[in-house]
């Protein structure tokens, strides 16, 4: 019988041992990358039986809250997905886990990643890793260029041009958009990251503590974007209902031109039943300087993945950011491969669709920022002040330039 019992309790033991590990990973509800991770989920757990993922996802605009709602309480998810504009809030608050360096060796980060990425390196840790990475540039509405008889723009002037010719009707009783404006989109990034810069400015002091927007560039550019609506009347801000209203009403074939980020092709290409194509943020004719703003979203480990959690989730970032993942995120989501190698791929650099956002890498700024929820509000809300009640585009531009030197100051106080 003693026997009996020991071989009973050992089969328990060895059972108990070997039941696999099981992580939950958490992103924003978009389909293309719902879906992909799925699929990659899979082909993860077919290598690593003794692994499983357990993808939960959640609205965008919850996202956030829903992430800092887990800190404070212990919960959430083993890996996370985040914003790297969110990562100063998320390491100050302990929930994410450096890197560990045996695993994750920082002169292979940087040798391996492309240059963006290291604004991501917070007090000489790595965090997080990207899959992937983002630019801007212009889609437009090749039918509705057409029938305007005109040729995609290459500097802002043609834009301007371009967007006059394909516009319809009078504010606030569109037809037809020239530009899909949207300062809440991407387009308060444009004003901030690529047109001050096209101007002869700069954002941010290098340390990236100060905003140094209050000036001639500031205000040209404020007044720049605030004029595609109020004089030139190319378009109006919530044509179509929604968050993703611009987006929306290009792919409905309302709008001559948007832009936005290369994380937007498969949902365009999915959804637009006309011919489109993608160009290169335009430059000035006088100057013909060149900018763009970069973006990525990471993968991280939580505080929550401990013991044999923690050695699986280390194996599952590796995964996540594998050039063979980078290249299925590029086919299936449409994202810029964060990989040096794979970003440099002649192949992709003339593709008539990724080679735009390729092309723009190596000018493209990635904003350092703390609290990229309240810089944003900073931003929307002085465009808005120009838009909706008629304010100085250099009123507008020195109350977004004192409102984000306090959410800075707050930071590095």
């Amino acid at each position: 019988m003693k026997k009996l019992l020991t071989l009973a309790l050992g089969l328990s033991i060895a059972s108990a041992s070997a039941a696999p590990v099981t992580l939950t990973y958490w992103q924003y509800d978009y389909a293309s990358k719902v879906s992909t991770m799925n699929d990659l989920i899979k082909k993860f757990e077919a290598a690593n039986p003794d692994i499983k993922i357990k993808q939960e996802t959640f609205p965008y605009d919850a996202y956030n809250q829903k992430v800092a709602s887990s800190v404070p309480a212990g919960q959430g998810p083993d890996v996370v997905n985040l914003f790297y504009g969110w990562l100063p809030q998320y390491v100050d608050s302990g929930y994410l886990l450096p890197l560990p360096a045996k695993d994750f060796p920082i002169k292979k980060i940087e040798a391996d990643f492309v240059p963006m990425v290291q604004t991501s390196k917070i007090d000489g840790k790595y965090y997080t890793l990207p899959t992937s990475v983002r630019t801007l540039a212009v889609f437009y509405n090749k039918d509705l260029f057409k029938a305007a008889r005109i040729t995609p723009p290459r500097t802002w002037e043609e834009f301007i041009a371009a967007g006059e010719k394909i516009v319809k009707g009078t504010p606030p009783r569109f037809t037809t958009l020239g530009f899909g404006i949207q300062p809440d989109g991407q387009d308060y990034h444009v004003v901030r990251e690529v047109l001050i810069r096209q101007f002869g400015g700069q954002p941010y002091s290098k340390d990236g503590k100060t905003a140094t927007f209050d000036t001639e560039a500031g205000r040209k550019a404020m007044a720049f974007y605030t004029d595609l609506q109020t004089k030139y009347k190319l378009g109006v801000p919530n044509f179509f209902p929604g968050n993703n209203s611009y987006r929306d009403a290009f792919i409905a074939g309302k709008v001559g031109m948007i832009i936005d980020g290369s994380f937007a092709i498969n949902t365009i290409k999915s959804g637009a039943k006309f011919d489109w194509g993608v160009i290169p943020l335009p430059v000035f004719k006088d100057n013909g300087i060149r900018s763009n703003f970069g973006s990525y979203w990471v993968n991280g480990i939580t505080k929550n993945a401990k013991g044999d959690k923690l050695d699986a989730a280390v194996k599952f970032l590796k995964f996540l950011t594998s050039e063979q993942t980078q290249r299925t995120w590029l086919d299936n989501v449409g994202e810029i491969p964060a990989s040096r190698k794979l970003a440099g791929d002649p192949a992709l650099r003339k593709d008539p669709v990724f080679g735009a956002f390729v092309g723009s890498l190596p000018f493209a700024h990635s904003t350092l920022f703390v609290d990229e929820a309240g810089q944003r509000k900073a931003w929307v809300d002085a465009i808005n002040t120009v838009l909706l009640k008629g304010a100085k585009p250099a009123d507008a531009i020195k109350q977004a330039a004192t409102d984000e030197q306090k959410i800075l100051n707050s930071y590095y106080k």
